[in-house]
């Protein structure tokens, strides 16, 4: 058998490209290059030759975060070029990246979730029409943006104002949530038609930062990952139970993971992430290292999962 045939594609245009790139360079060193054929490509500039090379290639892996990448698009191009990938295709990247509509089937699905406003720019409340319905703080999100980009929380009607204004910067939808003191942990599932959820990652931001954001997940020492999650066993069945149904009713495949708070035993689903960020000591690869699979034969499962016919 020769060397399966794999693009590895990271980069593209959104405002997480740096992060994407350093996610596929870490990817490159730790596939087995005694198995694969690896060809990298840059959605930014390597469009056209990944489309040129498409009948060459056996499956992809597509290592990016945000738009053009986890939304469907680049889903939907490999469809249409007939190259197997890893994770869900072009619905639920696209369901799971907005997350006015993930919440909605959330709530469908069973699941609890923060009190939200969602809103057009064109039809934004005031400040104090927000506070009235969700009090203070709350948490500020655009609608189609990834890995908490342009998120801020808002203790004041000033910082609500302010964190409006950031957002709607970066998308014509806004998502305005009660803000939910707690802890905070996220949980991986992985699998095809057979799902397993994986152990719980707790998630402690540092004095500085008062949530999870940007910052606080890329920069280094900025949050400390306690893996498996510090929660008694039946909480921690619930909310591997939670990740599992929130990828069942959002239609992922392949893998997920999906962020959750957990205020006074119960537990609120915030988003889930169908490409979450793949460097060894990622969230993802720390839940999976946890139930014994190692970073290197993470992505030999992904790449198995991706290759597998529906």
């Amino acid at each position: 058998m020769g060397k399966l045939r794999l693009a590895l594609i990271a980069g593209g245009k959104s405002s997480e490209r740096e992060v994407s790139l350093k996610s596929g360079a870490q990817v490159y060193q730790a596939l087995n290059q005694d198995k694969y054929d690896i060809r990298r490509y840059d959605p930014l500039t390597d469009l056209e030759r990944l489309v040129r090379d498409a009948g060459e290639l056996d499956a992809a892996l597509i290592i990016m975060h945000g738009r053009g990448g986890e939304d469907g698009s680049m889903q939907g191009l490999l469809d249409l070029l007939e190259i197997p990938y890893q994770g869900s295709g072009v619905l639920a990247s696209a369901l799971a990246m907005n997350k006015e509509l993930s919440k909605a089937v959330y709530q469908l699905a069973g699941l609890q979730v923060p009190a939200a406003l969602a809103f057009h720019r064109d039809k934004a409340p005031s400040p104090p029409e927000i506070e009235a319905k969700l009090g203070l703080p709350v948490v500020i999100k655009p609608v189609n943006e990834g890995s908490s980009i342009g998120i801020s929380k808002a203790p004041s009607l000033k910082a609500l104002e302010t964190g409006l204004a950031a957002a709607f910067a970066l998308d014509n939808r806004v998502l305005v949530e009660e803000f939910i003191p707690g802890t905070e942990i996220t949980g991986g599932v992985l699998g095809n038609a057979s799902l397993q959820a994986l152990p719980l990652v707790e998630i402690i931001p540092t004095d500085k930062y008062d949530f999870f954001d940007y910052e606080a997940k890329y920069k280094p020492g900025a949050s400390h990952e306690i893996c498996p999650a510090r929660l008694d066993p039946e909480m921690t069945k619930r909310a591997q139970e939670c990740a599992l149904i929130a990828h069942q009713a959002l239609g992922c495949r392949g893998y997920s993971r999906t962020d959750m708070m957990i205020r006074d035993q119960n537990i609120y689903v915030l988003e889930t992430n169908t490409i979450p960020g793949m460097t060894a000591t990622s969230l993802f690869p720390q839940g999976a290292k946890a139930a014994g699979i190692e970073f290197p034969d993470l992505l030999d499962t992904l790449i198995t999962l991706a290759r597998e016919k529906e």
